[in-house]
């Protein structure tokens, strides 16, 4: 067999390089629903399409719906196009997130999108948010406007989890960095995680504070779901795993390039509303993890102030977590 020429050799280093920093998932392999995931609640209000790798979650007057990963996640790239409902959407909250809720009940680790409805006329809203090791106390919330309308079209929404940060992304346009620093302490995620996907009824707080309901006069709602993908470090939760060296998934690093910081910096200034390190009414000082920039405390101020309704983990008290064994016989 031959060799191929140093030119094509760097090229190609460099095709994998840029995998590796960027946290694309363009060159991540698509699952078919069922290659990666299992159905977690909702009896009939989950639908798998012939084709196979969409899904549709329903809310209707008797439940939401969801699926969970048939793996166990320690680090790796998560992305799914998501497809939002239209139309009067106030309370209805879709959430695409990680969590082992199921696993330590008292000291989960939590990284979430979630979308959330409105009444008519007013556009859906994305939260970002993480916990580490049971830290509930503090959210870490941060919400942003978009600058398309999710429910016309599917749009990627993706995930990137390491050791040492976490990165949400928005049709491969990094929208949120979180650095894992000292002064958190333990309260960066940093034990396996399975992910997950609802649909669910958030009325007593997702819009303006619980002001406006979910009206089933226009359910069902439908959220769809496709180009589904689980690129990760998959353990065995009987090992405790905390590393990921024997992987044969290469774990994107990522590196934000400049010209992609640039897009992350841009959009922020554009379309983020909120983030927990500017709440003083919620904190008396930010949390120690926080650096301020005065310019976007004066910018975040000439927004509503937000409210959050009782019990900051509705996912978690709404449904039940089913166990591995449980979901992979639903």
């Amino acid at each position: 067999m031959g060799f191929l020429p140093i030119h094509l050799l760097f090229a190609s280093f460099l095709c994998f390089f840029s995998v590796l920093v960027s946290g694309s998932g363009r060159n991540f392999p698509i699952l078919d629903f069922e290659e990666g995931y299992n159905p977690l609640f909702g009896d009939h209000n989950l639908i798998v399409l012939k084709d196979g790798k969409s899904v549709h979650l329903h809310l209707d007057e008797r439940t939401g719906s969801g699926f969970v990963s048939q793996d166990l996640y320690l680090h790796g790239f998560f992305s799914a196009s998501i497809k939002l409902p239209s139309d009067y959407t106030a309370g209805v909250v879709v959430a695409f997130y990680m969590s082992n809720g199921d696993m330590f009940a008292k000291n989960h680790d939590e990284i979430d999108f979630e979308f959330l409805g409105n009444i008519r006329g007013k556009d859906w809203r994305i939260q970002t948010n993480i916990y580490g090791n049971g830290s509930t106390n503090i959210g870490r919330e941060e919400r942003y406007g978009l600058w398309f309308d999710p429910s016309e079209d599917f749009h990627d929404y993706a995930i990137l989890w390491t050791q040492s940060l976490i990165i949400f992304y928005v049709d491969n346009v990094p929208i949120r960095e979180v650095k894992r620093r000292a002064r958190m302490g333990g309260e960066f995620p940093s034990k396996p995680m399975s992910l997950y996907a609802t649909i669910w009824d958030g009325s007593s707080w997702a819009t303006n504070g619980g002001k406006y309901k979910v009206n089933y006069k226009y359910a069902p709602y439908i959220a769809q779901f496709s180009h589904f993908i689980l690129h990760g470090c998959a353990v065995d939760p009987t090992e405790q795993s905390s590393t990921c060296d024997h992987s044969s998934k290469p774990i994107p690093s990522g590196m934000i390039t400049p010209s992609q910081r640039a897009k992350m910096e841009s959009l922020r200034k554009k379309h983020l509303t909120y983030s927990y390190c500017y709440d003083r009414i919620r904190y008396k000082a930010p949390p120690p993890e926080c650096v301020i920039n005065p310019e976007e405390a004066k910018r975040l101020r000439v927004f509503d102030p937000v409210t959050f309704g009782k019990g900051t983990r509705r996912h978690h008290a709404k449904i039940r977590h089913y166990t591995h064994a449980e979901s992979a016989s639903a």
